[in-house]
C-alpha cells in the first residue's frame, strides 16, 4: 500500500511560463505546431529553419495569436556548427536562457533503396538528422543547461522500428538519434531529461509523397482512422517537456495512431511485415 506521505497530488496541466524553448526547423509541420504549443502554455520560443522569409511567415502567425515579442527566429543550417551556435546565442540573448531544446529539424534527400544512394545524399542525411542534434544539444549545455539543467527532445520516427524500402537512409539516421537519445540521457542525468518523440504517419510536407495520393487510404490502415497531424505530435512534446514528465528520461514515445498495435496483430507467426504503406510511414517529420 503506498504511504500517503509518498502521494504527490496529479499535475495541472503544463504551464512553460518563465521558461524559454527553442524549436529547430519550426518554420512549418511538426516543428511550427511545436512551437506554438509551448508559445499557448506560456514559454518564450525561438525558432530555427533554413529559410527566413518562412521564419517571417510563421513569426507573423505566432504574433497574431496574441504573443508579439515572445517568439524570435533566427535563420541557419541545423548542421553547421557556427550557424547551430549563432542560434542558441541569439536565444540566449533575447530570453536569458534555454530550457527546453526541441531538436525537429530533419532532412530526406537520399529517397530510393540503399545501393543507388549517393554518398553526398547520405552524408547530407546524416549531417542534418544527427550532427544537428548533438550540435545543438552542446550548444544548450554550455549555454545554459550544465549550471541550470532542462529538457531536450529528440523527434524521431515509428519507421525506425521496422524497415522501408525506400527511406533507409533517413530511418538509418533516426535510428543512429534513438541511441544518441538514450546516451545522452544517460550522460546529462539527473539535471537534464533527454527523450524523444517517434511520429507515424503525420500530414506534413516532408511526408506528402506518402499521405496525398490517397489520404483515405492511407488513413484506413490505422486503427484510430487518420493519419496524424502536427498538433498530436506537439501535444506530445509539451507533456513530456512538463514537469509531469519529471522522472522519464532516456525514453522514445511513439505516436502513430495505433498503426504498430494492427502490424502487431496482422504479422503471421514468425514471419515479418510487409506492405509498402506500412513500410513507409515512418517519413513523417
Amino acid at each position: 500500500m503506498t504511504d500517503p506521505a509518498d502521494h504527490r497530488p496529479a499535475p495541472a496541466p503544463p504551464s512553460f511560463h518563465g521558461r524559454a524553448v527553442l524549436v529547430t526547423g519550426a518554420s512549418r509541420g511538426i516543428g511550427f505546431a511545436t512551437a506554438e504549443a509551448f508559445l499557448r502554455a506560456g514559454a518564450d520560443v525561438c525558432l530555427t529553419a533554413r529559410k527566413q522569409h518562412e521564419l517571417d511567415e510563421a513569426l507573423a502567425h505566432l504574433d497574431g495569436i496574441g504573443a508579439p515579442g515572445r517568439a524570435v527566429a533566427y535563420a541557419g543550417s541545423a548542421g553547421e556548427p557556427e550557424q547551430v551556435d549563432a542560434a542558441v546565442a541569439y536565444a540566449v540573448a533575447a530570453f536569458g536562457r534555454v530550457d527546453v531544446l526541441v531538436n525537429n529539424a530533419a532532412t530526406n534527400p537520399a529517397f530510393g533503396p540503399l545501393m543507388d544512394v549517393s554518398l553526398g545524399a547520405w552524408r547530407k542525411t546524416f549531417q542534418v538528422n544527427l550532427d544537428g542534434p548533438l550540435l545543438f544539444a552542446q550548444a544548450v549545455w554550455r549555454a545554459w543547461m550544465r549550471d541550470n539543467g532542462g529538457v531536450i527532445l529528440n523527434i524521431s520516427t515509428e519507421g525506425t522500428y521496422g524497415v522501408a524500402p525506400m527511406i533507409g537512409a533517413y530511418e538509418i539516421s533516426k535510428a543512429a538519434l534513438a541511441h544518441f537519445t538514450r546516451q545522452l540521457a544517460g550522460e546529462l542525468a539527473p539535471g537534464v531529461r533527454v527523450n524523444s518523440l517517434s511520429p507515424g504517419l503525420v500530414k506534413t510536407r516532408m511526408a506528402r509523397a506518402i499521405w496525398e495520393p490517397d489520404e483515405a487510404k492511407a488513413s484506413a490502415g490505422i486503427p484510430l482512422g487518420r493519419i496524424g497531424m502536427p498538433d498530436d505530435i506537439a501535444g506530445a512534446a509539451l507533456w513530456l517537456a512538463s514537469d509531469a514528465a519529471a522522472w522519464i528520461t532516456g525514453a522514445d514515445l511513439i505516436i502513430d495512431g495505433g498503426s504498430r498495435v494492427r502490424a502487431a496483430a496482422a504479422k503471421p507467426a514468425g514471419g515479418s511485415r510487409d506492405g509498402v504503406a506500412d513500410n513507409l510511414r515512418g517519413a513523417a517529420t
